[in-house]
């Protein structure tokens, strides 16, 4: 009864993740006046290294590129999320953004070792640049990216999307930073063999950027537990504070998209308790003490109903997973 009674309950907590509704719009503006500014200068960026033979430019256009399709991508996902869960995707479209942002990180990988490629090809064979062109486009470029910056600024930071859009004109800004420490260098001592040093240092601030927002997108996405968590405290804190549970095992903590988090877990009752009770009262508790707003709780007395096989416990949280997904 109580596990029908779970499901039921599943739908009003998958709008509750839209926690942050009122943010999700204003995101979603915010995101999409990014994208376009990026996009738009990203063009422009790119022929003026292309013109100006730096590849300081290109390194900053290259990244802009990366951005303006993160941005773009960030916007869809914001769009896809507030779709409401379907009969196949019954979790609905939170973790898109999850994905976008896993997705993003490949793909400003690829850029960055391109740039560092590109740089050790040219430190072989300096090519000449143009610094007075060079300087004018570095400049105006760091001007969008502030713009862009303090667009985004204004928005969720708990969002790993967010945090995502925001990283990538970060790493914007100090690409557009190099590359008119670059200019100024060439402009002065005519220097050119700076302007890859500069690319390669942008490139290797993107590359760490890329990694730490991959390994947080690749963390909900094998359903780790969330950060703010723990799951073996949560299971110890339910055994010590709701009454008539003796114990909860094959306990289950994760997120959907890193801000909603839900748990499955089973608790055996002492005899005589009453079931309902119990697993509302577990279920308040999860709610109010550790921000788990769906979880579904299987009540037992005496034996558990997997102990059939207690070296399945592994195989066990596989089978639970495929149940879930």
């Amino acid at each position: 009864m109580a596990h029908t009674h779970d499901h039921r309950g599943h739908d009003h907590t998958g709008h509750d993740h839209g926690a942050g509704h009122v943010h999700g719009s204003t995101d979603k503006k915010r995101v999409l006046v990014a994208a376009c500014l990026t996009g738009g200068f990203m063009i422009a960026e790119a022929l003026g290294g292309i013109l100006t033979g730096s590849l300081a430019l290109l390194a900053d256009a290259g990244h802009m590129l990366a951005d303006s399709i993160a941005l773009g991508l960030a916007w869809y996902a914001f769009h896809l999320a507030g779709r409401p869960a379907t009969v196949r995707l019954t979790y609905g479209f939170g973790r898109v953004k999850t994905l976008v942002a896993y997705t993003n990180g490949i793909a400003i990988f690829v850029i960055a070792l391109w740039i560092v490629y590109e740089a050790w090809g040219r430190l072989q064979a300096p090519a000449p640049v143009l610094g007075g062109p060079m300087l004018v486009v570095a400049i105006l470029g760091l001007l969008v990216n502030i713009g862009a910056f303090f667009v985004l600024h204004g928005g969720d930071r708990e969002n790993l999307n967010m945090r995502g859009a925001i990283l990538h004109v970060l790493g914007d800004l100090l690409g557009s930073a190099a590359a008119i420490a670059a200019a100024l260098v060439i402009l002065a001592t005519g220097w050119t063999p700076i302007d890859p040093i500069l690319s390669v240092l942008v490139s290797l601030l993107i590359l760490y950027t890329a990694w730490s927002l991959m390994r947080e997108a690749a963390h909900v996405l094998l359903e780790g537990v969330p950060p703010s968590l723990d799951r073996d405290l949560i299971a110890r804190d339910i055994e010590a504070t709701v009454q008539g549970v003796r114990e909860v095992h094959h306990m289950h903590v994760w997120s959907l998209d890193g801000t909603s988090n839900m748990a499955t877990l089973h608790a055996c009752l002492n005899e005589g308790v009453d079931a309902h009770q119990a697993v509302s009262a577990v279920k308040k508790r999860l709610a109010s003490e550790h921000g788990i707003s769906h979880a579904t709780v299987e009540p037992e007395f005496g034996q558990c109903a997997d102990d059939g096989d207690e070296h399945e416990h592994e195989h066990d949280a596989a089978a639970h997973h495929d149940h879930h997904h």
